[in-house]
């Protein structure tokens, strides 16, 4: 997938951190929080305690945050000392605040205050254990598998590259030799974060048991507004829906990659190797384009060469992004987004390059974490990323336990709904392109070079917490930690190691989510519901044509909208946001294969007689 915003530098609920005020107790043991054990559990009682949680942890993420934010943009072993620290006293008080409130549970509450309790219990994604000593080698843990992933490089004959300059070869390289080289030797920095990670889901799933969970994973699950074991279904249930326009889409690249590649190295009926789709994790698949595009220069594409050209730099980038939820109808960024945000790689530091955006005090410091380069697929990542600080801002004066997505991949989907209206049109009145599309060629063009974005990012998007739920629940055990990996990464994606794999690699470590701890099922919901939210938006204005030439840009009637959905936060469920939104209580693909349905048209054209499936 593209870099994401993350919400990781908290670790609760809300992307903050923290100032240096005073330690807060936990509130079973604070005379000014919650009342004492022995205190009767009536509403007036829970409303005070969620009133003291939402200040004490605004405070408290603050600290982390600013913590956090020092260490990924300045990784040595001392802010990796800061951070966990900072990170401990936050999980030391939530997981007390956790326990002192189940004194209200099954208590009939307002809404306002049930509610808060309930995103309290379940919105963060790592519970830390009650004593002291195992909280603080968790967090310890945390930070040094993080650093391992933000310091990592491949050293070869005297040169060490780190991930940034192995990406631009596996983007751009067609020789499969140095293909191979820069994804082996990518994946072997995380072999050192094996026995670390082991020993951090042990400590992790302490926690969860300890305020309720079965494990972490039963916690993460629990955190969407529906019982933890229908959730997996629900992700069945959406993937069902897009697993064949899916499937004709990797059949003909398959295809398209044995005319460049042979037979030799990709069979027929068999899954692709990882090394062969330009980008590291075989997770989208755009930078191959050029090697699958169906009618080259019928659609005239190469926004990057445009891009220079221009003289775009990383600031008129982000301009780009802001100004276009700004036409919109949404307020400018404070202008401390502009100094306070990183932009550009730093030339005398390891900095954590992976994009993300950061609500540090849950309020007005938002800022942007990513090491621009003048790309298209950058300029698109910015846009995500400029959609997660336009939702912190939209909710930034509710309570602190409401300042969060509806759930999670609302967060996600914000900016990429956004990204969805930057059409060929809208690409060429920047001057990006010269013209737009005229013909279906063109159409197809467009499309095809989406899908490999959108569409072959959704079974890695599934598969990533399909493995980390089974390490969580015990099923799947330290000595096959690898072997589980990749056949995730074939049945669902047909994608397979390039070459010969043990369990003394750690792949999944490869990948920045997981030694960070980010949940990731929000990322394939997110790819659904930012069609069904375009497609919401489209009708808001009146739009009558076919979905994938609609853009909101412009147009205020849209942001209104949206701007109303991002303003509740989290103080509904899921479920009423969406509905405030779209009109609809279900998260529906629909949407996305309506979006695409020329382009699935066209590839089950051309797939009849090829030997499909893996």
């Amino acid at each position: 997938m593209r870099a994401a915003a993350l919400c990781f530098a908290g670790l609760l609920l809300s992307c903050a951190s923290s100032s240096t005020g005073p330690r807060a107790s936990p509130p079973a043991s604070s005379s000014s929080a919650a009342p004492s054990a022995a205190a009767p559990a009536d509403e007036a009682a829970a409303k005070e305690f969620v009133r003291k949680t939402n200040e004490d942890l605004l405070r408290l993420s603050i600290r982390s945050n600013t913590a956090d934010w020092i260490k990924n943009t300045y990784i040595t072993d001392d802010t990796e000392r800061i951070a966990a620290a900072a990170n401990d006293e936050l999980l030391g008080y939530t997981a007390a605040a956790v326990k002192s409130a189940a004194r209200w549970n099954g208590a009939k509450l307002d809404p306002g205050t049930a509610r808060m309790l309930y995103l309290l219990r379940t919105g963060s994604s790592l519970a830390a254990p009650a004593d002291p000593a195992r909280r603080l080698e968790l967090t310890t843990l945390a930070a040094r598998l993080e650093g391992l992933y933000g310091k990592g490089k491949y050293c070869k004959a005297g040169k060490c590259r780190d991930l940034e300059e192995l990406t631009d070869v596996i983007g751009k390289s067609r020789d499969p030799k140095e293909l191979l080289d820069v994804w082996t030797g990518w994946h072997s920095i995380a072999r050192e974060m094996r026995s670390l990670y082991a020993r951090f889901v042990m400590l992790a799933n302490e926690g969860a048991r300890e305020i309720g969970f079965a494990d972490s994973g039963a916690m993460w699950r629990a955190a969407y507004d529906m019982p933890p074991e229908t959730f997996p279904l629900e992700m069945d249930r959406l993937w069902g829906q897009v697993k064949p326009l899916y499937d004709d889409l990797h059949c003909y690249v398959r295809a398209r990659l044995q005319e460049k590649y042979g037979k030799e190295l990709l069979p027929d009926d068999a899954p692709i190797p990882a090394h062969l789709l330009g980008n590291m994790w075989a997770q989208e698949w755009t930078k191959i384009y050029p090697l699958v595009e169906p009618y080259p220069d019928a659609a005239q594409l190469d926004v990057t060469s445009s891009m220079a050209r221009m003289g775009l730099t990383p600031e008129r980038m982000v301009q780009l992004g802001v100004g276009f939820f700004t036409s919109i109808g949404l307020p400018e960024v404070p202008r401390s987004f502009w100094v306070r945000s990183l932009f550009q790689k730093p030339r005398d530091r390891d900095v954590v390059c992976h994009a993300s955006a950061w609500d540090i005090d849950a309020g007005e410091d938002v800022r942007l974490k990513m090491c621009i380069k003048i790309e298209e697929e950058d300029l698109v990542t910015i846009h995500h990323e400029v959609g997660h600080i336009y939702y912190d801002l939209a909710y930034r004066k509710l309570p602190f336990l409401f300042r969060a997505g509806a759930n999670d991949a609302f967060h996600e989907a914000i900016g990429d709904t956004v990204a969805l209206s930057v059409t060929p049109g809208y690409l060429r009145r920047l001057r990006l392109i010269p013209q737009e599309p005229r013909d279906e060629q063109g159409l197809i063009d467009v499309q095809l070079k989406e899908a490999l974005d959108k569409v072959a990012f959704l079974p890695f998007g599934l598969l990533i917490d399909r493995w980390r739920w089974e390490v969580f629940s015990g099923k799947l055990q330290p000595e096959r930690y690898n072997a589980a990996w990749w056949d995730l990464r074939r049945r669902y994606q047909g994608v397979s190691p390039p070459i010969e794999r043990s369990e003394a690699d750690f792949d999944p470590g490869a990948k920045y989510h997981v030694p960070a701890n980010v949940p990731y099922s929000r990322y394939f919901l997110a790819r659904i519901l930012q069609f069904q939210f375009h497609r919401a938006l489209c009708k808001t204005i009146g739009f009558h044509g076919p979905l994938h030439a609609c853009t909101i840009n412009n147009n205020v009637k849209a942001g209104e909208r949206l701007w109303a959905m991002l303003s509740l936060g989290a103080s509904k469920p899921w479920q009423d946001a969406l509905e405030a939104m779209t009109g609809e209580r279900q998260m529906d693909a629909g949407a996305m294969l309506e979006y695409f349905a020329p382009l699935q048209k066209w590839l089950e054209a051309q797939n009849r007689g090829r030997r499909c499936g893996f």
